[in-house]
């Protein structure tokens, strides 16, 4: 290879790894800012010091100090999706529990542990009054209840109430209500007769996650980040994912919702009436943490208004981060989900989805559903596989013409090209004919190779020796770990590498040697599935499994195209065409043929005047 191909593959390498190198989790964490070391220690004032006697209890509660002292009673309020605990202190959700969802640990150990998504040990939610005697947290203060709690009956709702009463007609009430399936709780906030104990200002709710892992992926915690959506237009807008360094932002527009986006996992806030004010939102790695392995805060500013009118409604999310659950649950809830880029998210959006929702039907054993799915797509895209196969036949029919031309006018490059499009022109075939084809198809791979690392449907889904579609299968654990590649093999990546070797060697057979091209893409057929290979070792098994099969079919194809296409007849319209073409008939030349003309003229126009103005500097 020259310089030319050399260069070109070196930058495709770079084009191809540069996301891991850039993304990849760092040896070194990186300090977590300054502007948020200060937030925290603001928002949490009780973590320097624990008030532990009831006089500083009651200090600290201002004119909530009877509600300060008590005990905390427990209980529980679920539906066939989560089971919700509250606490009478502060009239608060304590935890969270997913029924039908499992930790990847849990998983393989085959325990039947719900997964926790929520829980005061790890979450904290602060909901600070702006009282005359300073702020005042009423999750600390103790409420009375009359409710049971219980198991939400079909076709009903459940409910729990608890009430702060501070004197006559002097409350502080929270309602907290179930449906008998899904994963939204509503929490409704009323206070009334406390205009004497309380400023006119806002009011301020301080919430903190520290994500514990859930998956396989050692790198889970590239994934957490916070999300929200700016109330007025609509507009979404997230923390970046950023694995080893702390991120944060201050949000002075309204907002109507927050949320912490996990893996296949969220946590979310969403306001029903008035919007948040503003917030202030971090993201802070822990990568020396293997249990807490990420923090996520946000300090919110909501209106004291609509508390006092009964207005205070809020909703709160717990649950899978499944597109086909979540995007009804508020405006522009459902781009939790990075369906795709964009650009990509039609086709991810109006296809894919709604094939797999379709597919899940049919097929309890996702390995099968992937292959279905690789047969819809390739059959939908057989006529452009074919038009691009004819294509190369033509080419290939043309090859000993284009040898011809490359011995007449040698190493220059840019003779090479002029006299190729002249013998295009003469035939009427445009070198963009197969090229077409082949670009209308890389958005469907592009779709999938953002698709599946957040498709939640494949999570926990065995096939064959994969435990998990949605991670990476590891066949054999190397005692080392190699740069970009991991420190284990995935035997559905050694397949699709394979496979895309076989695809480029069947392919290269078919197609025709290119002259005057910097880099030659017989070779780079070989080398790209191999540079492949390193980026896929870690990313889903099912998405590794999908690019094998569809390697299989296309080669497949092409071998049933090849045996229906007359190259015969294809010559033998390539001659008469060039007779019609030389009579200045001839089939009608596309815009683009005729601008490759025009800029073909122009060029030997160039090359014509280049002596002269040479000879006269």
């Amino acid at each position: 290879m020259d310089k030319n191909q050399v260069t070109g593959i070196f930058l495709i390498l770079a084009m191809l790894l540069g996301y891991q190198y850039f993304f990849a989790p760092k040896d070194e964490p990186t300090k977590p800012s300054t502007t948020t070391t200060k937030v925290q220690a603001a928002s949490s004032p009780a973590a320097t010091a624990i008030a532990t006697d009831t006089s500083a209890l009651k200090a600290a509660a201002g004119d909530f100090a009877k509600a300060a002292v008590g005990s905390a009673q427990e209980l529980v309020l679920e539906n066939k999706d989560i089971k919700v605990t509250f606490s009478t202190q502060g009239g608060k959700v304590k935890q969270v529990v997913l029924k039908n969802y499992k930790t990847y640990k849990t998983f393989v150990a085959e325990k039947n542990d719900p997964l926790v998504i929520f829980d005061d040990s790890f979450d904290k939610v602060e909901f600070n009054l702006p009282t005359t005697k300073g702020n005042v947290d009423i999750n600390k203060l103790y409420f009375n209840t009359t409710s049971k709690g219980g198991t939400v009956v079909a076709g009903q709702k459940g409910q729990v109430s608890f009430t702060l009463q501070l004197g006559a007609g002097q409350t502080i009430q929270q309602t907290y209500t179930l449906a008998d399936a899904g994963f939204i709780v509503d929490q409704d906030v009323k206070i009334t007769g406390l205009d004497g104990f309380l400023k006119n200002e806002a009011v301020t709710m301080n919430w903190v996650e520290n994500v514990h892992a859930t998956e396989k992926d050692l790198n889970e915690n590239r994934k957490a980040t916070v999300n929200y959506l700016y109330n007025e237009h609509d507009d979404f807008d997230q923390l970046s994912e950023n694995p080893t360094s702390a991120n944060d932002a201050t949000l002075t527009e309204p907002l109507k919702w927050v949320s912490f986006k996990k893996k296949y996992f969220l946590s979310g806030f969403i306001t029903k009436n008035q919007p948040i004010e503003k917030a202030q939102v971090f993201a802070t790695p822990n990568v020396e943490d293997t249990v807490n392995i990420k923090t996520l805060r946000a300090n919110m500013v909501l209106p004291l208004a609509d508390l006092k009118v009964g207005k205070g409604n809020y909703q709160w999310f717990f649950g899978p981060n499944d597109y086909n659950l979540i995007k009804d649950v508020a405006p522009g809830f459902g781009k939790n989900v990075k369906l795709s880029y964009d650009i990509f998210l039609p086709i991810t959006r109006y296809v894919f989805v709604p094939l797999f929702n379709v597919l899940e039907t049919i097929f309890n054993n996702y390995g099968l559903l992937i292959i279905a799915l690789v047969l819809i797509i390739k059959f939908a895209l057989l006529p452009l596989t074919y038009k691009s196969y004819v294509s190369m036949a033509k080419m290939r029919i043309l090859q000993p013409e284009l040898n011809a031309i490359k011995e007449k006018v040698g190493d220059d490059a840019a003779k090479q090209q002029q006299a190729q499009m002249k013998l295009y022109g003469e035939v009427g075939v445009s070198p963009m004919s197969g090229c077409v084809p082949v670009l209308a198809t890389m958005p469907i791979l592009m779709a999938v190779f953002m698709l599946f690392p957040n498709l939640i449907n494949l999570r926990q889904k065995p096939f064959l020796w994969a435990n998990d579609l949605s991670t990476f299968d590891s066949v054999l654990n190397l005692p080392f770990s190699i740069p970009m590649y991991g420190n284990h093999v995935s035997l559905f990546t050694l397949l699709m590498t394979l496979s895309s070797l076989a695809y480029g060697y069947y392919n290269n057979l078919n197609t025709p040697d290119q002259t005057g091209q910097p880099i030659d893409m017989k070779k780079m057929a070989y080398v790209t599935p191999v540079i492949f290979m390193f980026v896929m070792n870690s990313l889903p098994a099912g998405m590794s499994f999908y690019y094998f099969i569809s390697n299989i079919v296309t080669v497949l194809q092409q071998i049933g195209i090849r045996k229906f296409v007359d190259e015969d007849k294809i010559k033998s319209i390539l001659e008469e065409n060039r007779k019609k073409i030389a009579a200045g008939g001839g089939p009608k030349k596309s815009r683009f043929s005729e601008y490759l003309q025009k800029q073909m003229k122009a060029a030997e126009e160039a090359q014509k005047q280049a002596p002269q103005a040479k000879k006269k500097k």
